[in-house]
């Protein structure tokens, strides 16, 4: 008889899509109580058996039927540790769900046992209630829930070891970070895998031993358009229009070497809320950044044309041909910027004008009224370079790239699609997001939710390989 492999907080079907990778079939209960993510798992792991119900009301005994139990992945809820809550008040039942991971320990005893949670997990200690009657967590006793948890966990005969992995070390696009615990109860060592892939400028993957990390840019859906900012039927608002700012400022005026395809110099930019004056920004060369539950990823898009100070050439470089002078290169923040053989002297239009025509040269000039708005004069410009003492109006976002001068002259921006998050998560391509079972439609919000909760697939990969051995077990569970 088979062991039987549960995956609790099982979510969309991030850890039992990677267990599958590393042991050929799915997992054999997955247990959750949204019957959303349920949906979402269930039309990817069909021969799964789905419970729709508080982790807390699943009787082990009942639910493995006396069948020995080889591995359970646990998934509790990490709203409640994660520094993504800031300060807001928390649920000590939320904060509590791991638990459910020694009940099974002392029910079933599972073989071994994975959890994954935020970094803070490892804070986990008691609550304390300000004046209004919320729940804060009490800074002098931080971690003592969580040695208890661990200490629990020892008393039933387990060993255990846990550390922070990134999913981008391990073949993932993304460099989401998460505490892993390992406990297992027969007598085997706990096993860490080695990382699949680095830094691309480091030592290990120059020589070969690693493979370069993945990146955002691979994610990308380059059939989508990137819309004009400066069209769209409702204005962006301020906040984001000085986001955007300074990410072009970053990733494409300033960037060395700015992630250039078709005419467009590209980087993601970020929407979270409390990251505090940094850039909210990040480059497409590098992997994506954690993936929230809302859609907080927005691709930017600058249009640039060669410069030759002031003469015109031609309406500009095809979207459908990769520029001659440039590149490729991969960046996780992407900003595209449009590169066009359009040179100009003249500037007009302001932001709060509507524009006249949606020619290249209009668009420059918003542009240029754009970057003015934000930063001033030195907008692409450096102090010690010459271009520093040319009329700024005339090359104002001028961006100089292998030695050769661009401007741009138009900046698009949209919002990343869910199937862009999930391959940046990990999941294959194939994986099913867009509808449940019975073919019924999935909602887009529920998929960027499901994705942002989700594991990424690779790293339970490279841990259930590292660990876990089906054997047959005769005898009945304890």
């Amino acid at each position: 008889m088979r062991e039987l492999i549960i995956d609790s907080f099982a979510g969309g079907g991030g850890a039992s899509t990677g267990i599958e990778m590393a042991i050929g079939h799915s997992v054999d209960i997955a247990i959750n109580h949204d019957e959303m993510a349920i949906k979402m798992h269930e039309v990817n792991h069909p021969n799964t058996k789905h419970y729709i119900e508080n982790v807390w009301d699943i009787d082990p005994l009942q639910a493995t039927q006396g069948q020995a139990v080889g591995l359970m992945w646990a998934s509790p809820d990490c709203k409640h540790f994660s520094k993504a809550k800031g300060g807001k008040p928390v649920d000590k039942n939320v904060r509590g769900l791991a638990w459910v991971v020694a009940k099974w320990a002392k029910a079933v005893k599972p073989r071994i046992i994975i959890l994954e949670n935020v970094e803070e997990f490892q804070t986990w200690g008691p609550l304390i209630t300000d004046e209004k009657g919320d729940l804060y967590p009490d800074p002098s006793k931080k971690g003592q829930t969580f040695h208890l948890f661990i200490k629990a966990l020892e008393k039933q005969g387990y060993k255990v070891a846990f550390r922070e992995l990134r999913a981008c070390d391990y073949g993932a696009p993304t460099t989401r970070k998460r505490f892993f615990m390992i406990a297992r109860c027969d007598g085997k060592q706990i096993i860490w895998p080695e990382p699949t892939h680095g830094n691309p400028e480091g030592i290990e993957v120059r020589c070969g031993l690693l493979k370069p990390w993945r990146t955002a840019a691979e994610c990308i859906d380059w059939s989508i358009p990137c819309p004009s900012i400066f069209t769209r039927k409702k204005p962006l608002a301020e906040n984001t229009l000085e986001r955007i700012a300074k990410g072009i400022k970053k990733f494409v005026l300033e960037a060395e070497s700015p992630f250039i395809l078709d005419d467009k110099a590209m980087f993601l930019q970020h929407y979270y809320t409390a990251q505090g004056e940094e850039i909210r920004g990040s480059s497409l060369d590098e992997p994506i950044a954690t993936i929230p539950t809302a859609n907080r990823f927005g691709l930017v898009t600058a249009f640039i044309s060669k410069y030759y100070a002031g003469t015109y050439e031609g309406a500009g470089s095809s979207l459908d041909e990769p520029l001659h002078t440039l590149t490729t290169k991969d960046h996780q923040a992407l900003i595209t910027a449009f590169i066009s053989r359009q040179f100009h002297t003249s500037i007009g239009h302001k932001l709060d004008k509507p524009l006249a025509t949606s020619t290249t040269v209009n668009k420059s000039n918003l542009v240029t009224a754009f970057l003015l708005k934000y930063y001033g004069a030195d907008i692409g410009q450096t102090i010690n370079s010459p271009l520093h003492t040319i009329t700024t109006k005339d090359r104002f976002g001028l961006v100089t790239i292998h030695g050769e001068d661009y401007q741009i002259i138009d900046i698009g921006m949209r919002m990343l699609k869910p199937h862009e998050l999930f391959k940046a998560q990990g999941f294959p391509d194939d994986y099913i997001i867009d509808r449940d079972i019975k073919g019924n439609p999935y909602p887009t919000t529920e998929q960027t939710a499901k994705c942002g909760n989700s594991v990424c697939p690779p790293l339970a990969r490279a841990l259930v390989e590292a660990n876990y051995q089906e054997e047959n077990i005769e005898n009945i569970a304890v």
